[in-house]
């Protein structure tokens, strides 16, 4: 029998089995090589737009968003549109899923009409897979709960763009162990010889299975991803230092004192200049006064506003990959 659309050949009537997931969901399952060509492509299409066939042609992509973006939302809806493809934007309160429609109905019916689903939610890793397996249907993770490999990918792009091949490179990450944390930890272990440090307030530090997972990586590619839990144990030169806000979007921290525990963690001119040469990464958005002083933020060192506009040609770049893996049906 032949598959419907979005449906596995199990009949008409029937509920149809779940088929392997497919997509982006963590940067932990993208191989070293393939990774670091899409920051190369990143950056191509960083610097022309337009250097594609239009590979969305007659395609059609949700992007659901259950959490605020400004960022990663916008660049996929123009990704898509840039593509060729036509968009369909869901928010948080759009989808019977607030009325109790399941996670896996959802997922038949939008498998059955969309060639593929960009999705940020609220809830696990383990809900996008899901999504994916039961409505045969790539998805790519526009961050969840434990992970944000977009933003992972811009981070590269960014530092591809700035620093050129990334063999390595020294980064050093400063904040709470959070989602995008999580990101550059797997994103990084796939560069040759990289070395991040991540400088983590105690008790707020990269979850031990990631951080695990990473180093694994890691040991094949020569890269090494240290954390430390005080700046005086930062290292003495660094290409780059990364921070972000001190409230993950959408979360909030049980400790009513954590901000005294973030404190030490500021960055701010007097800091930099222990790394003269570094750049300055910020995923945004930022609280000017609490996780980065204005004058670093916006600051000749700087990249943060390139890696904001990152965020439109490495969303084109994820999107085209896996457009490009989809056969002539979109199946």
């Amino acid at each position: 029998m032949t598959a419907l659309r979005g449906i596995p050949a199990t009949g008409v009537h029937g509920r149809p089995a779940p088929v392997p997931e497919r997509g982006l969901f963590s940067l932990a399952d993208v191989e070293p090589a393939y990774l670091t060509g899409l920051a190369k492509r990143s950056v191509e299409l960083f610097h022309d737009r337009r250097a594609h066939d239009r590979p969305l042609r007659d395609r059609v992509v949700g992007v659901l968003f259950t959490r605020t973006s400004t960022r990663t939302r916008t660049a996929f809806h123009v990704g898509t549109v840039r593509l060729g493809g036509t968009p369909i934007g869901y928010g948080p309160h759009d989808l019977q899923l607030n009325t109790g429609e399941s996670l896996g109905d959802t997922g038949r019916v939008l498998g059955a009409m969309l060639d593929l689903l960009v999705a940020r939610t609220a809830g696990p890793l383990e809900e996008l897979r899901r999504l994916s397996r039961e409505g045969g249907l790539p998805v790519i993770n526009a961050m969840a709960t434990e992970e944000h490999p977009t933003q992972g990918l811009c981070d590269l792009a960014t530092l591809t763009l700035a620093h050129g091949d990334l063999s390595g490179v020294q980064v050093l990450y400063i904040g709470e162990g959070n989602n995008t944390a999580t990101a550059l930890a797997h994103g990084m272990a796939a560069v040759p010889g990289a070395r991040v440090t991540f400088v983590t307030p105690p008790g707020y530090g990269l979850p031990d299975a990631a951080l695990a997972t990473a180093r694994e990586r890691a040991r094949a590619t020569g890269a090494s991803l240290a954390q430390v839990h005080d700046l005086a144990d930062a290292p003495g030169e660094v290409d780059a230092v990364y921070t972000t806000r001190w409230e993950t979007t959408g979360t909030r921290k049980p400790d009513a004192a954590w901000r005294e525990v973030f404190r030490p963690f500021h960055v701010d001119a007097a800091l930099m200049r222990r790394w003269p040469r570094a750049s300055f990464l910020h995923d945004l958005p930022a609280h000017r006064g609490d996780e980065v002083a204005g004058e670093v933020l916006d600051g000749p060192r700087s990249l943060a506003w390139t890696q904001a506009a990152m965020k439109l040609p490495s969303a084109m770049a994820v999107v085209e990959s896996t457009v490009h893996r989809l056969p002539p049906d979109g199946r």
